[in-house]
């Protein structure tokens, strides 16, 4: 009996221990992941300039941005872009937000824009999106 007890505290600890270390450690590599990506585009001020150029020149891209000029943003899950990058790792893995941001700096034909907005409805509610779309409306209206 004593054997069993053991083992299960031990169990316990250990369990307790790898979930910390899991959620501890998730946390603090999306936090270094989301450091090094804002670091990036804030940075790149042409790649910046690029894609807010091919949104505007997109008339498809530039409409679904539109709809966000007129919404209460106090009503929004986020409204920075530190906060939608944690909220984006938070869907989206470190590795599929690079290939996107490798993508969208490649250009995308009206397709692979078109795949890239269904892949994002599928993972992000509608106020998520809506409030990406304000971020990006500010981005290009400042």
């Amino acid at each position: 009996m004593r054997l069993i007890k053991f083992l299960f505290i031990t169990l316990l600890i250990l369990g307790g221990l790898g979930y910390s270390v899991y959620y501890f450690g998730t946390k603090y590599a999306s936090d270094k992941a989301i450091d090094i990506i804002s670091e990036q585009l804030e940075n790149n001020e042409q790649l910046e300039e690029e894609i807010i150029q091919q949104i505007e020149d997109d008339p498809m891209l530039t409409d679904f941005i539109k709809e966000a000029e007129h919404v209460d943003e106090s009503k929004l899950p986020f409204t920075t872009k530190e906060e939608a990058m944690r909220a984006l790792i938070g869907k989206f893995s470190v590795s599929e937000l690079m290939d996107i941001q490798s993508q969208v700096q490649k250009g995308l034909s009206p397709e692979e824009q078109q795949a890239l907005l269904n892949e994002m409805e599928s993972k992000l509610t509608e106020e998520e999106i809506l409030a990406l779309k304000v971020i990006v409306y500010k981005e290009i209206n400042k």
